[in-house]
Parts: structure tokens; sequence; C-alpha cells
């Protein structure tokens, strides 16, 4: 059986179902217990489990995620969450010089099961200090593995599929869709970590997205599905480990590949599919990959400019097009 849950919900089912399957998960981050989170991703979680399982910080974010890195070496699988990947900038020492090397500096004497999460990207008139996408900056890095995506159901599987995992996990959500809803399953589940689904099928070019993107993709698809071009869309869920085999499955079958990522274009994920695809499913290209990217800028804070800045569903179809050699 199914039920319509909004993301919040879907992350917060996630989170109690956990910290009530296992005494050592708990929850720690800005105003995720008194206010019941930011986005009130965490509301009801204090009266349930008490201010020693889900714990207020201070404004303090390095701080505070080593205090989670040092829990989870000592036993526990802490949930540190980020009031904006943007302000995580901060505790990136603590991320990336001490949970993500935990493993591989102790020669597996210790493991690192921790999860961080919040949301990334833009946020509308949030201007340039908070509207940063993190998922390559982490992706880059051996020892963490990232997940980023929108759909209710799959981020309360991915969330508890990282909760239980022996590494480090970076989750990375979206601040603009906490209030979506869709269909999430009653029953207990897991989502694997590292694989990617097709949210439409289709014949003649694969276009691969993940986070909000997914959204305008699907658009684009649709509005290019009425022009006769039948789109693949491919949502990644997972940037590290990537599900390289999905797409290039695609490739194969659709010969054309535009990818929508949010970040900035240089050293982005896009930059990553292109590559894999180019060495994989070269001989079965029929045209260059093409990517969709926000502008190579920092976030300007005019609405206009924020338009003009971020991929849309206009922007994927002149992509398509130009790669089905038509008429954009």
């Amino acid at each position: 059986m199914a039920r319509k849950l909004a993301l919040r919900d879907a992350l917060r089912e996630a989170m109690v179902e956990e910290m009530r399957r296992d005494e050592s998960v708990f929850l720690m981050g800005e105003e995720v217990a008194e206010y019941d989170g930011a986005y009130k991703v965490s509301k009801g979680m204090l009266e349930e489990f008490g201010a020693k399982r889900v714990i207020d910080t201070p404004i303090a974010e390095l701080g505070f995620a080593g205090i989670g890195v040092g829990a989870a070496m000592n036993g526990l699988r802490p949930i540190v969450e980020f009031m904006t990947w943007n302000f995580a900038v901060l505790a990136f020492d603590q991320i990336v010089n001490n949970a993500a090397k935990t493993l591989s500096q102790s020669a597996g004497n210790f493991k690192c099961p921790i999860v961080f999460r919040g949301p990334s990207g833009s946020a509308g008139q949030l201007a340039q200090q908070h509207s940063q996408t993190f998922e390559s900056w982490m992706a880059n890095v051996p020892g963490l593995k990232v997940i980023s995506c929108v759909d209710p159901a799959d981020a309360k599987g991915l969330l508890k599929s990282a909760i239980r995992d022996d590494d480090p996990v970076c989750m990375m959500e979206s601040e603009l869709l906490y209030g979506f809803e869709d269909e999430v399953p009653e029953e207990e589940y897991l989502v694997p970590i590292g694989v990617a689904a097709v949210r439409r099928q289709g014949s003649d070019v694969t276009l691969v997205s993940f986070n909000k993107m997914m959204y305008p993709t699907l658009e684009a698809a649709e509005e290019l599905a009425k022009e006769g071009v039948e789109a693949e869309v491919i949502d990644l869920r997972t940037i590290r480990p990537i599900d390289y085999q999905t797409v290039v499955n695609s490739v194969k079958k659709t010969n054309r590949l535009v990818v929508i990522d949010e970040s900035w274009p240089l050293a982005g994920v896009s930059s990553e599919i292109a590559y894999a695809i180019q060495k994989y499913a070269f001989d079965y290209l029929d045209a260059p990959v093409t990517r969709v990217n926000a502008a190579d800028t920092s976030l300007p804070y005019a609405p206009t400019l924020v338009e003009a800045y971020l991929p849309n569903a206009e922007k994927i179809v002149k992509a398509v097009k130009e790669v089905m050699y038509m008429k954009a």
C-alpha cells in the first residue's frame, strides 16, 4: 500500500523508523529539536526520542560535525543536519579530512557510519552564498557516498539505506521541494545506494539528471513528445557511486545524450557523465553529448536573472533539438 507524503515527511519517517529500530542512531543539528527543524523535517522527534537523541546544536558546523564524526568512530550512528549545505562549507575539514578517511587511515579498524544531510542547490532569491550545488564537490572525495534525490519514496528508502551504511554518506535534498508530495509505500523498504531510476521510457534521446532538475527534465520530455521525439529520462539518485551502466544501456538504445545539471559547467556531474559515455558508449553516439548547466557565474539575486541562470525545460528542449539535428 502507498499513501502520499511530502518530501519532508518521508525523510522524517525514515529517521523515526531507523531510530526506533536502532538505539545507536541519533539526530543533531541547528534547530532540529525545539524548533522541529528549520524545514520541519524533524517535527515531533524531540517529543518521541528526547533531548539525548534529538540534539540542538550551536551555529557551529565545524564543531558539531566533528562531534558527529567522533560519535560514529565510537559505535554510534549520527545523522547530522545542516540547515543548508552552503553552511556545511565550514565543516568540510571534518567531512573530507576525517569522516571520509577514517576507514583507510585506521587500516580498517574504525568505521565512520554517519549521515550528513540538508538542502543543496538554489532556492529562489537567496543570492550567491546560499545557492550553491554541492554534489560534485562531495562526490570528488574517495570514502564518501553521495545521494541526491527529491522523490519522496526514493528519499525515504535511500536515507534508511544511508543510516544503515557503515560509510559516511552525504545526502543532498531540495529546500524548494520539501513540500512536494508523492506516493510512499507504507511497508518497510530500502532503496539501494548506487542504482539509478528510469523515470520515462524513450527511444530517441537519453536525458540524465538528478535532484530538482528532474522536473524540468520531465517537462521537457513531455514537450518533445508533442513533436514526435521520445526521450528516455534517467534519475541518477546517487552521485557516488554513479550507476554508469543504466546510462550506457540507455544511450546504446537512443544514440544521443543530454545531461542536465544544476551546478556550474566546469568539473561537475555532467562532465563526469559525458566523459563516461564517450569512453563506454562512443561507438553508439550519433551526436556529441550535450550538457545543460547553470550559468558559469555566481547566482544573482534578481528573479529575472535567477531564471536566466538555471536550467529549464526550454533550454533542455533546445539542447535535445541540437543533438537531434532539428531546428531549435
